[in-house]
């Protein structure tokens, strides 16, 4: 296979920032394109939904087809969904046709965390044998078990690693073998309560089959799934996410058929040249952003922001000079979740628990649509999950000072 990549060029009206962010709009089903689809479907389209202990992958699916806190918590107990360690050793929710494959992403991490215990001074022997040991336990138990309980059930076999280990990250060596075992499919995680958006979790053995995918293989898998879930994205982008080396990201691009097309912008520049599949490239030259208002409210963390961290680009320029907004424009990452109209940024918001509202900043004007979309996210929030977390150390106490600060806005909507 050749490794020189196809340059194609589109018209200068598909390229623009507006277009851009309404395609990709669209490639992740935010504009209705995925109503009525199950949770996996909108997963294996939309892309993997970032789980950090936090309200996301709720979110993520309700935005896009509807679903109920009930009805994904039944998918992860039927194991039609579930949470698994994958690219960069990150946790994300994902469908059950991608569980082997994905899993093969996150094996490196967790070899990586088996080098810190040998550099410590302990044979990967002596971590083979508690791998087995845990799966015997958990067998044995015939229930989840948290770490708690497997570290009394183990005992003298989990090996503390003192002081020098805690300064790496390694107090015990338990966590590194529990690690090994997820990445094979020999053992899962269970939240508790059955709940997503929880860091609190136990694990039983599990068989999954393994993967007869070679590493290749799943890198040049990931690379296309990337691809389509996002409409397109820079070498750089793709990187962040996937964790690929440069060699490999360029292997897995020429291995998925990805060409590339040049961006008004720098010439030479990563950020000027855009990855995309080739059907995506007829698509887009096609397409044409709707006239019609589509708002939602997302997470910070949701695979529209988070699988290229690009949140300066789905601001409008003109906000970006907006007091309170100019820094915002500089961050990879929000500090509060974003409201969205065809994939631009138009407003930030956080859920009140106290109040059991959300406190929003609406940078224009306050049409019906957002004001609708505003309170039907406001109900779902506080009749399935009661709080909105953003991550596991999220409180209502350690959002407060953002709450303040979105109703001291001027355009602060907050009290409808």
């Amino acid at each position: 296979m050749s490794t020189q990549p196809a340059t194609v060029s589109l018209p200068p009206q598909s390229l623009t920032a507006a277009n851009l962010r309404a395609w990709s709009w669209h490639r992740q089903g935010l504009d209705g394109s995925l109503a009525g689809c199950t949770a996996g479907e909108v997963l294996a389209r939309a892309g993997w939904a970032r789980s950090v202990g936090g309200a996301n992958p709720y979110l993520s699916l309700f935005a896009r087809a509807g679903l109920r806190r009930g009805q994904v918590d039944a998918d992860v107990d039927a194991q039609r969904i579930l949470e698994l360690p994958t690219a960069r050793g990150c946790t994300y929710v994902l469908g059950s046709d991608d569980f082997a494959w994905a899993l093969r992403l996150g094996r490196p991490a967790a070899e990586a965390a088996v080098s810190v215990l040998t550099r410590l001074g302990v044979d990967r022997g002596e971590i083979t044998l508690l791998e087995e040991q845990v799966r015997h336990v958990l067998a044995e138990a015939g229930t989840p078990l948290d770490p708690r309980q497997l570290k009394e059930e183990l005992g003298d076999a989990v090996q503390s690693l003192g002081e020098e280990g805690k300064k790496k990250g390694a107090a015990t060596t338990l966590p590194a073998a529990l690690g090994i075992l997820q990445a094979e499919g020999r053992i899962r995680r269970v939240p508790a309560d059955g709940r997503l958006d929880r860091q609190r979790y136990a694990y039983e053995a599990w068989d999954l089959p393994t993967s007869e995918l070679t590493d290749e293989e799943v890198r040049a898998l990931l690379m296309r799934r990337y691809l389509g879930w996002t409409g397109g994205a820079t070498a750089k982008q793709s990187q962040w996410f996937t964790g690929f080396t440069v060699a490999q990201t360029r292997a897995a691009l020429a291995a998925a058929g990805a060409v590339d097309v040049p961006l008004p912008g720098d010439a030479g520049k990563d950020s000027a040249v855009l990855w995309m599949l080739p059907d995506d490239v007829d698509r887009l030259a096609a397409f044409t952003a709707p006239a019609e208002e589509q708002i939602q409210l997302l997470a910070g963390t949701d695979s529209l922001v988070l699988l290229r961290r690009n949140a300066a680009e789905l601001l409008d320029e003109a906000d970006h000079r907006k007091a309170g907004l100019s820094s915002l424009a500089l961050q990879a990452d929000l500090p509060d979740h974003p409201i969205l109209d065809r994939g631009r940024i138009i407003g930030l918001w956080q859920y009140d628990p106290e109040t059991g509202k959300i406190a929003a900043w609406v940078f224009g004007d306050l049409t019906p649509a957002v004001s609708r979309r505003i309170a039907e996210v406001e109900a779902w929030i506080r009749e399935d999950l009661g709080d909105f977390r953003a991550f596991s150390l999220d409180s209502p106490a350690s959002r407060r000072k953002r709450i303040d600060a979105l109703r001291a806005s001027t355009t602060a909507t907050a009290e409808r």
